[in-house]
């Protein structure tokens, strides 16, 4: 089996950055009226700025295909061209299209030549499912190199026009028009961006990242479904999809807006990654003396501490001053959040040879847990 080495770490984040007071400006109001549940949102994520690709009229300026693309292309020079790469493996929460998948599509941008290709669905572990698609190919020999994404363009679903025809059909059955809280929770806490990784099988340039082992667990089959999109969640837990309802409910309920149960995130998230990740640092024999950062993706600077506490009391203590995050100042970029920590990582100068790397990312879709454990060369 080969070595696999993170070789490159790019970026691409749409316009310029938008500050908290900003943010109706550009995905609008809903009934004309200021969000209640902003001001306390963004005071428990903490985030500062984050990035649209949206005009300040709410008209878009980047597909999701094209931040993917932009980030691609930003990995190529001329010892690396869009031509050299055999494998692309794209993972977002938000694609364009329901068909084809977004990783087709942006083969479709690159127009690089001959690539084998691969879409990786879901929530937020979709860019590190994506990630480990390409680690294993390149592993096992099927591959010399492959490009992963993760990537996320959100602020076209959180557009206060897709919620208005609800509010008014609220109106009419003489209802209060406000738009419940587990859709409009999410309008703060989302945002767009894209990163990408280059793998290969030997090491190359100034810096590469060794990839020592990548784990995944899902606690689907203990818990019920928390973030849905395209569907309602019924009395019972389960989830009626959009194909089963009339095309008129579509709008009079907003069944594809981004909806969170935020109880059984609060009762679950932290405790389940602590679990999770303490089983992937026992497999491996990996201590928290062994870390040098950790890159925790939290969607909220909320879960922070009581993280860190469970992390403790687990006996798998990483010292705060070993984590590296930039939700503050890039905010939640979903299946694209830790690309977009390690590629400000990579390029901030810290890294020095010999040093360990763990990536951590949580989802909330139904309890879905990725890590990577990296060696610096």
């Amino acid at each position: 089996m080969n070595q696999v080495f993170i070789n490159r770490v790019s970026k691409f984040l749409p316009n310029d950055p938008i500050v908290n007071e900003d943010m109706e400006t550009y995905l609008g109001k809903i009934n004309d009226r200021e969000s209640k549940a902003k001001r306390i949102v963004l005071r428990n994520n903490g985030i500062q700025t984050r990035y649209y690709a949206l005009t300040k009229e709410g008209v878009p300026t980047h597909t999701n295909v094209l931040l993917t693309a932009n980030a691609i292309r930003n990995l190529l020079d001329e010892d690396f061209k869009a031509s050299d790469i055999q494998l692309i493996s794209c993972g977002t929460s938000s694609p364009d299209y329901l068909m084809p998948s977004h990783a087709v599509m942006v083969h479709g941008e690159l127009k690089n030549g001959q690539s084998e290709v691969n879409s990786a669905s879901g929530n937020c572990c979709a860019g590190m499912n994506a990630l480990k698609f390409g680690y294993l190919s390149v592993k096992a020999g099927n591959t010399d190199n492959a490009v992963c994404t993760g990537s996320e363009r959100m602020s076209s679903w959180m557009l206060a026009d897709h919620y208005n025809k609800e509010v008014e059909n609220l109106k009419d059955l003489e209802e209060q028009p406000i738009i419940a809280f587990n859709k409009d929770f999410l309008r703060w806490m989302l945002s767009d961006g894209a990163g990408a990784m280059l793998l290969e099988n030997k090491p190359r340039g100034p810096l590469s990242l060794r990839m020592d082992w990548v784990e995944g667990y899902s606690y689907a089959h203990e818990l019920d479904v928390c973030m849905y999109a395209g569907s309602e969640k019924l009395a019972d837990g389960d989830l009626k999809p959009f194909s089963d309802y009339p095309s008129v409910e579509w709008l009079n309920q907003s069944i594809f807006a981004v909806k969170q149960d935020t109880k059984l995130l609060d009762k679950y998230i932290l405790d389940k990654g602590v679990e999770s990740m303490k089983d992937a640092m026992e497999k491996h024999g990996v201590t928290p003396d062994d870390v040098d950062y950790l890159l925790p993706h939290v969607s909220s600077h909320y879960f922070v501490d009581g993280l860190y506490n469970r992390f403790a009391k687990a006996g798998i203590e990483i010292t705060r001053d070993k984590w590296f995050m930039n939700l503050r100042s890039v905010g939640n970029v979903g299946a694209g959040s830790v690309y977009l920590m390690l590629e400000e990582l990579v390029h901030s100068g810290k890294l020095k040879s010999g040093q360990r790397i763990l990536l951590c990312v949580p989802e909330s879709a139904r309890f879905t847990y990725s890590y990577a454990y990296l060696t610096v060369c």
